[in-house]
Formats: C-alpha cells, structure tokens, sequence
C-alpha cells in the first residue's frame, strides 16, 4: 500500500483505479527546497531517468549563479533538458512541453520512469494542461515596451497591463518584468488579452498517471535562509567571475532572458559600477525570495498533490512508496 496520490489521465473519472497507462513523477518546489537531492535518489535506488524544468538550467555556460548541479551529480544521475541552448538564445514553454513530451516517451521506451525536477511552474503547467497559441515574439514590439519600461518603470507596465487585462495583472507579479512585456506583446500584436487566449485554449492533458510531489515550507524562515546561504555559496564559488565572462562576450544584454534570471542581473549591474557589492548581495537575495514566493503561489494551486515541508519530509518514505507504485 501507499499513501501517494495519482492523477489519472484526465479522461478517466476522478476517483476510478489508476489504468494501465504509464507513469511518470514531478518533482516540484521553490528554489533551494531540496527537489534535486529526492530526484537523484529517486534514480540511484530506483533507477528512474531526470528530466530538468528549469527555464535557467537550459542555458550553457550559466552554472553557479543558476545552482547547476556539478558535473560529478550529473554524471550519478543525468539531467535531460540542461545545457541545451546559448544564453543568447530564447525558450518557450511551448518549446519545453514538446522536449519534455519526447524526452518522456524516450525513457519510457527503455523501460525507465520519467521523473521531472524543478521549480519553473509556468513549465509544469504547459506539461500538465498544454498551451494556447499564442502569436510569435516580435522585437520590435518589445524593443518599444522595453523603452517604455526604461522610462516609466516596470510598476507603470504592470498598472498599463491592469488597465488591459486585469485577470493577467492579477496573476502577474509586478516585479516580473518579463511577463508582463510578454503579455502588453501579445495584446499589441492580436489585439487580444493573455487571458482571452486562455480560455479559449483547448487542454491537452498528458497521457500518463502523473504522480505529482511538491516541497511546501511551513517555515518560510528557515526558506529565506536556505536562499541567503546559498547564494552566499555561489559567490564563494566565483558567481561574479562567471556573470564577467558572460558580460565579456559582447552580444548579451539586460534584455535577454538569460540574463533576467534571478543573480545574474544584479552582477551585472554590480560590474556595471551601479551598486556597491553589499547592495547586489542583498538584491540578489531578495529577488531570490520573490521568486521562492511566486513559486509557492503556482504550487498552491496543485490538484491531486503530494505536500510536503521541505524540513521534515522523509526521503526513505517517500521512496518506498514509490517504489511500491513502480512495481
């Protein structure tokens, strides 16, 4: 017996046995909660094969300040989708669902259980209900946006958007700069709100029983000060030195959704004489718990989900019934 929770492939009715389709596991939680020591585990006593979800860990060359797992972790237990793209390029959701889509039948064509790991729920989300079309980037449109931004400021964006769509604005953090260019873009472009393209997509739900566990501090306290240690770790470890070679190749800018994530922006900015070391410490930090905090919203909405506090969650547990569902 267990106690882990299934969610049946959505034509089956709620409630009826698990069917003969195959299985596969998210592993899901904010950042610095513990999600890759489970998943490699997971491979090492049950022999499961990792898919990463991480729009960061995608991009070559960024590896400390993304908290890449080292080549000696990769080589115990191999992540699909890390490393896949240069930092001057971009990847959508609807580019992860289709790899995540081909890396799963792969590894269950060899007789092994998909395991995803990470915390960039927007990913999770595409995977589980698929994607709506949405009009293709425009760099012009967001060059303006980008302009507009520069003068008026992101929390001016985010009050244009309300003014446009205040469902997205809603669900949009003011201090996540990208979304909301993403979605003032693709009003500009169709004429139509994010939110009307929501509803009027069609879910594509996974094919598998998908069994979904998810790390959920009871004490943000000690989460906050997983954040501050760590990223303390990766200065230690030569984050600075790592941003400067980045910054020294000359074709990345602010701009570019590489260097957006949380870290990389402030240590540039640090290069770049705008704030003292102190001050890109204590940004870095907070923008790592904005983003913990956005990450435990998305998570919150979970159905058919395995809860667990990041401080007192049993990984033997949590494997044996595991490993009872994959037998």
């Amino acid at each position: 017996m267990t106690d882990l929770i299934i969610q049946p492939p959505a034509n089956i009715a709620a409630g009826n046995a698990p069917t003969d389709s195959p299985l596969i596991v998210l592993i899901m939680g904010p950042t610095a909660a513990g999600k890759t020591d489970l998943a490699i585990e997971c491979v090492e006593q049950l022999g499961c094969e990792l898919i990463s979800v991480d729009s960061a860990l995608v991009y070559r060359d960024m590896n400390i300040g993304t908290a890449k797992p080292d080549a000696q972790t990769l080589q115990r237990a191999p992540h699909k989708l890390i490393d896949i793209i240069d930092p001057s390029e971009t990847y959508s959701s609807a580019r992860f669902r289709e790899d995540a889509l081909q890396e799963i039948q792969s590894s269950l064509s060899r007789g092994k259980t998909p395991v995803l790991v990470g915390g960039t729920m927007l990913y999770f989300k595409a995977l589980q209900e698929g994607l709506s079309e949405l009009p293709a980037a425009n760099e012009g449109i967001r060059a303006q946006l980008d302009a507009d931004a520069k003068l008026a400021g992101w929390q001016a964006m985010h009050d244009r958007l309300a003014k446009i769509d205040p469902v997205s604005a809603m669900r949009i953090h003011p201090h996540d700069p990208q979304r909301i260019q993403r979605a003032l873009e693709v009003f500009e472009i169709s004429g139509k709100t994010l939110t009307e393209f929501w509803q009027a997509q069609k879910s594509r739900a996974l094919p598998y029983n998908v069994i979904k566990i998810a790390f959920f501090p009871q004490n943000r306290d000690l989460l906050k000060q997983r954040i501050a240690q760590r990223f303390y770790q990766m200065l230690e470890l030569g984050f600075i030195d790592e941003v400067e070679a980045l910054r020294r190749r000359g074709d990345l800018n602010l701009q570019m959704p590489s260097m957006r994530c949380v870290g990389y922006r402030q240590v540039w900015e640090y290069l770049d004489g705008e704030m003292s070391y102190d001050e890109m410490t204590e940004k870095a930090i907070i923008a790592t718990r904005q983003l913990a905090k956005r990450q435990l919203t998305w998570l919150r909405k979970e159905q058919k989900c395995n809860f667990y506090d990041i401080n007192k969650a049993s990984y033997p547990k949590i494997l044996k019934n595991l490993n009872n569902l994959l037998k």
